[in-house]
């Protein structure tokens, strides 16, 4: 299998007055902090000292297997869960100059086998020791190999767009896109979050988001770049918010990044308590769909006026966050505290310029914008066009995104321009779950619409069969190829699909064909 063929990127370090790079903003922490805690875990502390020797071993033994600087070097496909070994991986893989591709441990093998194809790997690199399924790639591990005493950290000095990581997002042919994200974009995007979220070496930040996912690069990286700490705890994940909320307290926790559907659910449990969050908290940044007037409204009603709100809208294409607001907390803009209104995502960061098309179109242009798809041109050519929209011509990603702008210049969400739909704050193409559907022996065709439940976005298929088969088992069968967020909460089964007049699939005509009160015998 050959490596990932990268995008040729579009503009040099040097062009867009971006001076270093995140690396080197990290040894600079650690030469003025070096004995301060970086990684602490469920109380075990690290500090910046010893965080930066186990990446320059960690470093070491990647360029000794063949990762190193440049577009020639392949992808380094890690498997990755919540343990601090993969703050060492990250910051090795970057310190090497290679390129970083996570995998999910937690992802159905089937999903990690065609993530991997994606991505242009042919081995993954386990970062920690928990047990895993088999797949049938090559599962390796670094931790005897040789090292090198005196690795030298990449230099940016030229190669600015070299490649930094690559991501999936779900694709309309069924497959993964592999998202490149630029070492200048991502040294952009974290100087731009640390200013952001006032991020100083008093905070302890909160690990929270999958690390399969770019979220967790902005709790890592604005961090460890910052002097801050970055805490991992079991009980982040317990799955209820008592020992949730205990744990904020006796880890002194400063600043949390949820998805906005667990924020929706924290919000319900305070209000329901009467509760409140430690006063260590004293940032709160939320993102990845639309917020519930209803919670923000018993956000407010809480004592919580020292915690800052902060709603977050951006793309993986984007480098993470592109707009940003305040809704709650000192500070907080008076314009935005209507309690009924639905809340706005926020104005460009300084270092972003964005456009809306006259069709409603969210464009976002700037020096965080991913390279491209890697191994798609044509596919990159038309997310990424070059267009001039009042100063010069300049390259653009079209997110997909309605949006309306207010007459105080933020922006508010209006939906899709196409079936894109966010689940529990990660973009899923339907398209995608069809395919797989399809691909089952009794399944003639699917329609996968996303759909207003309880306050959150989720996902419904209307199935067509054509063999016996369950509701029960087509979900059983989806997360064994796809993530949690990809399998519908509901599967409706239908005689047949609708179609328009020139051939397509109509979604919203075969969702209205099933009522909910007609359907509850079908979904057996």
């Amino acid at each position: 299998m050959t490596h990932t063929t990268f995008p040729e990127p579009s503009r040099r370090l040097a062009d867009t007055g971006v001076l270093g790079d995140v690396i080197a903003d990290f040894d600079d922490v650690v030469r003025v902090h070096a004995e301060n805690a970086a990684v602490e875990d469920n109380g075990a502390v690290v500090t910046y000292r010893d965080l930066a020797e186990r990446v320059r071993v960690t470093a070491s033994r990647y360029r000794a297997r063949g990762f190193g600087s440049g577009l020639s070097s392949p992808p380094v496909g890690i498997l990755v869960s919540h343990t601090p070994a993969v703050v060492e991986h990250l910051l090795g893989v970057l310190y090497a100059g290679a390129t970083y591709c996570p995998i999910d441990i937690a992802l159905p093998v089937a999903r990690k086998q065609s993530l991997a194809a994606a991505l242009g790997v042919d081995r993954l690199f386990a970062a920690s020791r928990e047990l895993h399924e088999a797949t049938t790639l090559g599962i390796h591990t670094i931790d005897g190999d040789p090292v090198e005493v005196d690795v030298e950290p990449y230099s940016p000095s030229s190669r600015g767009d070299d490649p930094a990581y690559v991501l999936c997002t779900s694709g309309s042919t069924g497959t993964p896109k592999p998202v490149v994200v630029s070492r200048r974009a991502l040294t952009t995007t974290v100087r731009a979050l640390r200013e952001l979220f006032a991020i100083t070496p008093d905070d302890r930040v909160l690990q929270f988001a999958s690390l399969g996912w770019d979220t967790c690069l902005e709790e890592i990286l604005p961090a460890l770049t910052a002097g801050a700490t970055l805490v991992f705890d079991k009980a982040a994940h317990a799955g209820t918010f008592p020992p949730f909320l205990r744990m904020l307290e006796d880890r002194r926790i400063t600043v949390l990044d949820l998805p906005t559907a667990f924020w929706h659910e924290l919000v319900l449990h305070l209000y329901e308590e009467q509760a409140g969050l430690p006063d260590s908290v004293r940032l709160v940044v939320i993102g990845g769909e639309r917020i519930d007037p209803t919670r923000l409204r018993q956000w407010r009603d809480l004592d919580l006026g020292h915690v800052r709100l902060l709603n977050t809208y951006g793309c993986t294409e984007t480098t993470m966050i592109t707009h940003a607001v305040q809704l709650n907390g000192p500070g907080t803009e008076a314009v935005v505290t209507d309690p009924d209104a639905d809340a706005p995502i926020g104005r460009p960061l300084p270092h972003l310029r964005d456009h809306v098309t006259e069709e409603g179109e969210l464009l976002v242009s700037g020096p965080s914008l991913a390279t491209g798809y890697g191994g798609l041109p044509e596919l990159t050519a038309a997310a990424f066009p070059v267009a001039d929209h009042g100063s010069g011509p300049t390259r653009w990603f079209h997110t997909g995104d309605l949006v309306t702008r207010g007459a105080d210049g933020l922006l508010y969400a209006r939906g899709r321009a196409d079936e894109q739909v966010k689940v529990l704050g990660v973009r899923v193409h339907p398209a995608e779950v069809e395919a797989r559907l399809t691909a089952h022996p009794a399944v003639a065709g699917a329609v996968v619409v996303g759909e207003r439940l309880l306050g959150r976005t989720s996902l419904t298929a209307y199935v067509v069969r054509t063999g016996e088969t369950s509701q029960a088992e087509l979900k059983h069968y989806l997360r064994e190829h796809l993530p949690s967020q990809f399998v519908p909460s509901r599967v409706k089964f239908v005689a047949a699909l609708a179609y328009t007049s020139s051939g397509k699939i109509d979604r919203e005509a075969t969702r209205r064909a099933v009522p909910d009160s007609a359907s509850k015998g079908a979904e057996r």
